[in-house]
């Protein structure tokens, strides 16, 4: 016998003990897929034996089922299951998650099963209880499929047991080897005309040969979301057109509840004439007798094979009439089906006497893009990856379809208004004029999309785990300090410091750098110039349109300018406004608009000078410490001076060692000053600020990871020259990591750099994403001046005691948190791109933040 078993189903395995039930399932599922009722037992009372434990390892049991079916997962139970209230329970947790229960009947003869268990010491008990247990599972086997089993299997021999083969079988609705491309059209309900139309739009053109139907020459298949009949004109032609082109095999179909309704009407049920039905049978009793018959036949057969849903594309693609929860995608049960007809009402009617629906579609948290129809609206809009393409087109709206993958919408005209509709098909009372669906929607998020341990998945570097601690920690700075939140699409990673150098008297050297690149088999790296500021990244928008329709603001907002966490970097919003306004005079003078097609763009940069942002860390800690120094030292110096004057031989050549190491401490704490000082000047004005922007990150349907930093810096020059009194070009080189010569050259950069006050340079594979040997190679390593890093490690830092204990230091968790802060940088960005909902962005930008909380060492 072969036994062929849905994919995801619950699988009750039922048998007196002796039958073989656990010998069969150690045969035919894997180890992880059976719960056995003894090890259930064990695990509860470390005896598996023990009778008294079964009620608690029942439930255990069927918690740890119920886990592995909300997760998808085929689960067998294994336990003689021979009683109806044994049985229940699991029918009842398959229907819960919305799976089909199976039923496995080991029926073997009792003397078999009485010989099994007296060879078996474990099972000392008399043969009545196995005579009971047969006794009880032949009373209730007729009853099985009563009590919810879809599938029974009756195994009466241990020939029969041996011979069977347990088959796999997907779902009727389960089609996720179809890839498409699919055009996705939404309720016809007889507007024939259009539809016509639609296809003819579409790309699809009329068979001649066989029976007529229509066929895209590229091989793309159509998908009606049913509600193909009642209230249009020509619905028994929109019925053969479609019923033809799935016969075909160049479209696929789902019901409708119009459709359903219909088939209980063919098959002889008692149902309302009301919406629209009437058209519908009319158009059937106009066909002469001898057609009438045979026509209805075939559509009853037709509707009746038709699957309340389908999941295509690996999962990535759902479509039902009226849409599809998450935890509903895939399966099949008597809700499922209902769910999809009808969606989710509350029991109520409004004042049109139509039924009151709950939005699913607003809670919707799903991976597979969910497309549907049933309730008409004005036009499509996407809401948290699902959209309704029903625009009516019976009621005088539009016939839409959406082409996937390509995700665009094409519509036809109604050519008239075919009936009125009952309720006006109108946007969302709540939705904001101006503002999508999804940006309505994403004007208040949910604390729970990015609180807790998360597992975030990038195409960069897989997933990345967010400890819970470190997600309420970016919780608590976003939520006292962030901006709007519709801007907050992107945070900056943290960077690495080269490798430590053991060159004389320094740190970090360029070397270290280009061996790390040239290991990772990067043939070339560019070297930035290392602005002494602060990060900060800009949103500008081309115009207050843009600004609205792209992000969901509607306060007349252009732009906005924030820190690396987040904040905004501007109190004053007029000086905002002024500075963004220079940005996009800027891009609009290089023309970014018109040449990347974008209403918007965002940059990554530094502003200058630090002290715009940190004064109050200047004046707490290294204005601090310069003070101090400056006047502690001079005096410690004539101090020591003075008394070694007043002493001889030995202890006097102590002082005066003492006084030396005082007076390098001395030139010590003026380089220290001298080195922060360079970078603090008073703004008074938008003329004393300077942005160099380094980065073009994204714009409109674009995320420029693609493009190799060349580019960035070349076209951020352009935006750059239109404007040099607030923009600063960044300066580069680039240099091929195999070529001394050309090494050596960089060298010479970053010492003349460094040499006048400069912080150093940010080294970068020429490619945008590198992959070396063990993956993601590091996006941007700095390579810091030695007078700089008198400011991150001290005045003495370059004394040799010190630079011995520093060039210690770990690289390996800040290297760790660089590459999973730029792969969730980047994730979110494309997420964005791709107009996916905002607390999606917002779980990679939570991400950056949480990660950011760990504890490394800040000077690295």
């Amino acid at each position: 016998m072969t036994i062929k078993i849905p994919k995801l189903s619950l699988v009750v395995l039922i048998g007196p003990s002796g039958s073989g039930k656990s010998t069969f399932a150690r045969r035919h599922f894997k180890p992880t897929e059976i719960l056995s009722s003894d090890s259930f037992r064990g695990m509860v009372s470390d005896d598996e034996n023990d009778q008294a434990a079964t009620k608690d390892a029942f439930e255990v049991l069927r918690f740890v089922a119920g886990k592995r079916l909300a997760l998808g997962k085929l689960t067998v139970v294994d336990a003689t299951n021979v009683q109806p209230e044994a049985r229940k329970p699991l029918v009842e947790l398959a229907r819960q998650y919305h799976c089909l229960p199976v039923a496995i009947v080991l029926d073997l003869p009792e003397r078999i099963c009485q010989d099994r268990n007296a060879g078996r010491a474990d099972r000392a008990f008399g043969p009545h209880v196995i005579r009971n247990q047969a006794s009880q599972l032949r009373r209730s086997f007729r009853a099985l499929r009563k009590e919810g089993f879809r599938h029974v299997f009756r195994l009466e021999s241990p020939e029969d047991v041996e011979a069977a083969v347990v088959e796999r079988v997907p779902l009727w609705n389960d089609r996720s080897s179809e890839r498409g491309p699919f055009d996705i059209i939404g309720d016809v309900h007889g507007c024939c005309d259009e539809l016509e139309a639609l296809l003819g739009r579409l790309g699809y053109t009329a068979t001649t040969g066989g029976t007529p139907h229509y066929a895209h020459p590229e091989g793309r298949r159509a998908i009606f979301l049913g509600d193909l009949v009642d209230r249009g004109p020509r619905i028994l032609d929109t019925m053969r057109l479609v019923q033809n082109m799935v016969s075909a095999g160049s479209a696929l179909c789902v019901p409708g509840n119009h459709d359903m309704k219909l088939l209980k009407k063919l098959q002889g049920r008692n149902v309302q004439v009301t919406h629209g039905l009437a058209d519908t049978l009319s158009e059937i009793d106009a066909l002469p007798a001898e057609l009438r018959g045979p026509l209805c036949e075939e559509l009853a057969r037709f509707l009746d094979g038709l699957v309340s849903h389908y999941v295509l594309d690996g999962g990535r693609l759902v479509v039902a009439h009226a849409g599809m929860k998450r935890e509903m995608q895939g399966r099949g049960s008597a809700k499922v089906r209902d769910f999809a007809l009808y969606g989710e009402t509350t029991g109520e009617t409004d004042e049109f006497g139509l039924p009151v629906r709950y939005d699913w579609a607003r809670e919707y948290r799903g991976e597979a893009m969910v497309v549907y129809g049933h309730t008409p609206v004005p036009e499509p809009e996407w809401l948290n990856r699902t959209i309704n393409i029903d625009t009516g087109c019976v009621f005088g709206g539009q016939l839409t379809a959406l082409r996937y993958p390509e995700k665009e919408l094409v519509s036809v005209p109604a050519a008239r208004t075919y009936c009125e509709p009952a309720r006006p098909f109108l946007p969302s009372e709540d939705q904001a004029p101006g503002l999508s669906a999804q940006q309505a929607h994403d004007e208040v998020l949910d604390a729970e999309d990015v609180i807790g341990k998360r597992i975030i998945s990038t195409r960069l570097r897989g997933n990345v785990t967010i400890r819970e601690e470190n997600a309420a920690a970016a919780l608590e700075v976003m939520s006292r300090f962030a901006a709007d939140p519709r801007w907050l699409i992107y945070l900056p990673p943290t960077m690495s410091p080269c490798e430590t150098s053991r060159a004389e008297g320094l740190l970090e050297h360029p070397a270290e750098a280009f061996a790390y690149y040239r290991a990772e088999g990067v043939p070339r790296v560019i070297c930035e110039e290392k602005h002494m500021g602060s990060r900060a990244v800009v949103v500008a928008c081309k115009d207050e349109a843009a600004a609205a329709e792209r992000f969901g603001v509607a306060t007349g907002e252009l732009g906005i300018v924030t820190t690396r966490t987040g904040r905004r970097f501007f109190q004053d919003p007029d000086l905002e406004r002024r500075f963004l306004g220079r940005v996009r005079e800027a891009l609009s003078a290089a023309d970014i608009w018109g040449r990347l097609e974008t209403s918007w763009a965002l940059l990554d940069c530094e502003l200058m000078p630090w002290s715009a942002k940190a004064q109050e860390l200047l004046k707490t800690q290294y204005a601090a410490v310069g003070a101090a120094g400056s006047a502690s030292t001079p005096r410690a110096v004539a101090a020591l001076e003075r008394a070694a004057e007043r002493l001889e031989g030995e202890e006097r050549d102590k002082l005066l060692s003492a006084e030396l190491a005082y007076r390098r401490r001395e030139q010590d704490v003026g380089r220290f000053v001298a080195a922060y000082r360079q970078y603090c000047w008073k703004v008074e004005s938008l003329a004393d600020l300077k942005l160099a922007p380094f980065h073009l990150l994204a714009t409109e349907g674009h995320v420029h990871a693609n493009r190799d930093h060349a580019w960035h810096i070349e076209t951020l020059a352009e935006v750059c020259r239109a404007d040099p009194g607030l923009l600063l070009a960044t300066r580069c080189l680039v240099v091929d990591v195999t070529d001394p010569a050309s090494q050596d050259a960089a060298v010479a950069w970053w010492l003349e750099h460094t040499g006048r006050g400069g912080e150093g340079m940010v080294v970068k594979p020429l490619d945008f994403v590198h992959r070396g040997r063990r993956g993601l190679s590091q996006p941007a390593v700095k390579c810091r001046g030695r007078e700089y890093l008198r400011i991150i490690y001290g005045p003495e830092y370059t004394e040799q005691e010190n630079l011995s204990r520093l060039r210690t230091r770990g690289l390996g968790r800040k290297r760790s948190l660089a590459l999973g802060e730029f792969a969730l940088g980047i994730e979110g960005l494309e997420r964005f791109v791709r107009r996916e909902p905002l607390r999606r962005v917002h779980e990679c930008v939570f991400g950056v933040l949480a990660l950011e909380s760990e504890p490394v060492d800040p000077r690295l």
